[in-house]
């Protein structure tokens, strides 16, 4: 579906990540956990952040090697960062939910020259302008990354990684649903329950 499709362009395509590299990704909706199961294929690991015990859950399904709930930490970029080597920070973080919190903490959660992917689009045109510490971003070297979709011509490359058994898509399927169902699905999203992608399996 497009929000693997959008995660995969972003992790593959728009940022630099290599095995070994410290990856958080806030926000565990479709996107999100996708994400994470293709970070995880790329050798990376994982810390999921999130305020749902069920998408924790199924983050650390999807390879989430560490996961942190909002609602338990006061300060969540020093909680990402306390996961990580000498508590240095993560080499990328993803924002897949784009609200202005999840955008300032994934942006605090970066190593120095970390790269934060800018994922979520925001709901409101006022939270379409966010304050970010840019003297942190200069001092720190660290990079602001948008990425928007995917070409077509990507999906082949998510097709052979998927022949090589390195991901798989279905996982992230929360559910099928016929035709009718649809306008109910796509209403039900507003609430941000689902956890993982529900597919309409009728054309």
């Amino acid at each position: 579906g497009c929000r693997f499709a959008t995660a995969f362009h972003g992790l593959v395509h728009r940022v630099d990540v290599t095995a070994g590299d410290w990856v958080a990704v806030h926000g565990c909706g479709g996107v999100g956990l996708s994400a994470v199961h293709i970070a995880d294929a790329l050798g990376a690991n994982v810390i999921a952040v999130d305020l749902a015990d069920d998408k924790l859950e199924k983050a650390e399904e999807l390879g989430a090697d560490e996961t942190v709930d909002v609602r338990e930490v006061q300060d969540v970029p020093q909680a990402v960062k306390g996961h990580t080597p000498s508590s240095r920070g993560v080499e990328v973080s993803i924002d897949a939910l784009g609200v202005a919190e999840t955008c300032r903490n994934s942006v605090n959660s970066l190593c120095k020259g970390g790269q934060n992917l800018q994922i979520g689009l925001t709901t409101s045109e006022e939270e379409g302008e966010v304050s970010l510490p840019v003297d942190t971003i200069v001092m720190d070297e660290r990079e602001f990354v948008g990425s928007f979709g995917m070409p077509p011509h990507e999906y082949e490359e998510i097709f052979s990684m998927m022949e090589q058994d390195k991901i798989d898509p279905g996982r992230i399927v929360s559910e099928t649903v016929s035709l009718d169902e649809v306008p109910d699905v796509i209403a039900s999203m507003d609430d941000y329950d689902t956890v993982g992608i529900p597919v309409c399996d009728e054309f």
